[in-house]
């Protein structure tokens, strides 16, 4: 099952997978998906077997292996026309596994969402090893304060030229920030969507 938000004839799809632990239906996702139609852009959410199980009553499992969220990704991708019409990315995990399929679907370009790069609490367990050779144009949302990679920790990775990082001011994971900080969660959602949408739009436009 796909939900789509956005215009059907929009020049830019963009594939919207949830995380680990939230549904594509969660408010985040809502407001991404949504907020990126109204931009012009067709936003198409799935939801890994895990996921979409728990909706028929299924137990509440763990994430399905690597393997089998890889494959649901190409799944999808073929069933949107193959990886040259769409661009991939996600909410966390749902972003990560849109990163390990990107250069063999010769997707458009990767966005995502609060990236994994360590589990909170270890970064000395990072998951960047394929983003060092990343060929897919890649735009990474992340709060300042994410406790999945911060500003500190990410400055000493080894990454591909075509991933670029945009940080969200004192945002956490979900790039919402303090009370103290000045800012706020509507404001940084605001300006990621805004960056996402450049993103993609930019993209476009070169490969005319």
């Amino acid at each position: 099952m796909f939900l789509t938000d956005g215009p059907d004839a929009a020049e830019q799809t963009y594939v919207f997978a949830h995380g680990a632990g939230g549904a594509m239906d969660t408010p985040f996702m809502n407001t991404v998906a949504r907020e990126l139609g109204e931009r012009g852009i067709r936003v198409v959410r799935f939801e890994f077997p895990y996921m979409a199980a728990r909706r028929t009553g299924g137990k509440r499992g763990a994430p399905d292996r690597e393997p089998v969220l890889l494959n649901t990704w190409r799944d999808v991708v073929a069933k949107l026309g193959g990886g040259e019409r769409v661009f991939i990315g996600g909410k966390s995990m749902g972003g990560r596994m849109a990163t390990l399929v990107a250069d063999e679907l010769h997707v458009r370009g990767a966005v995502c969402f609060g990236y994994p790069f360590h589990p909170p609490g270890q970064p000395a367990k990072v998951r960047t090893a394929h983003l060092e050779k990343l060929a897919t144009p890649m735009l990474v949302l992340q709060g300042e304060r994410d406790p999945f990679g911060t500003r500190d920790d990410v400055a000493g990775y080894r990454l591909s030229p075509r991933i670029r990082i945009e940080w969200i001011a004192d945002g956490d994971h979900s790039l919402k920030p303090r009370a103290k900080s000045g800012t706020t969660e509507r404001q940084n959602l605001t300006h990621a969507l805004g960056l996402a949408a450049a993103f993609m739009a930019a993209i476009l436009l070169d490969n005319d």
